[in-house]
């Protein structure tokens, strides 16, 4: 997430719309006393957040500029540039800049003979009982050879809520955001949803 994208996440403020729809939403006659004011800002706030959670967008919390690599990128090269970045994955392009895929550590584990959850400690093991890296048979490959594809995207007009729900349900940690013709021009991870969601409070 951009410093400045940062700067526009200010804490919720309740608008008299919220406090209306709040008031409204509870049953009986409110004789406002500390006790309901304090449910009526329950319930507005919530609201509010409902509200924030659609109007702010991939846009206002994406990353960029994005680090993209392409499908006869050598995973050496690759496996380097996570490194050097301290990112976990990344969008992976085809010649025409478009996007047909995601490389990310999850991979490379599997390649080196990972179960389903990508354990660490599953490749450790291998390269104990073989005495030697399992990593190796992978020097001559390339992103086209181990990315996941097709490649989980969306437009930059998805809400956070959105995005927090897809990340959830495909079990990915980033999703890369794309202009109309499929080119990368963002990217979202679980550090900027959690980064969002603490400005909302």
């Amino acid at each position: 997430m951009n410093s400045s994208n940062l700067r526009e996440c200010a804490p919720v403020e309740i608008s008299d719309t919220d406090v209306m729809a709040a008031m409204k939403s509870m049953q009986g006659y409110i004789d406002i006393t500390p006790a309901d004011f304090r449910e009526v800002y329950r319930v507005a706030y919530a609201l509010a957040k409902e509200r924030m959670m659609t109007a702010f967008k991939a846009t206002d919390i994406m990353s960029t500029p994005v680090q993209m690599v392409s499908t006869g990128t050598d995973l050496v090269t690759i496996a380097t540039l996570l490194s050097e970045k301290g990112i976990s994955g990344a969008p992976v392009t085809d010649p025409l800049g478009r996007i047909v895929g995601v490389i990310s550590e999850k991979d490379f584990l599997r390649q080196m003979g990972a179960d389903k959850a990508g354990s660490f400690m599953k490749v450790v093991a291998l390269c104990l009982k073989n005495k030697g890296c399992v990593a190796a048979p992978m020097k001559n490959s390339t992103a086209g050879d181990i990315m996941t594809a097709p490649a989980i995207s969306a437009k930059t007009d998805i809400s956070i809520g959105d995005i927090s729900a897809l990340l959830m349900e495909k079990n990915i940690n980033r999703l890369p955001i794309v202009d109309n013709d499929s080119h990368p021009i963002g990217i979202v991870t679980r550090s900027d949803l959690v980064n969002a969601f603490c400005m909302l409070g």
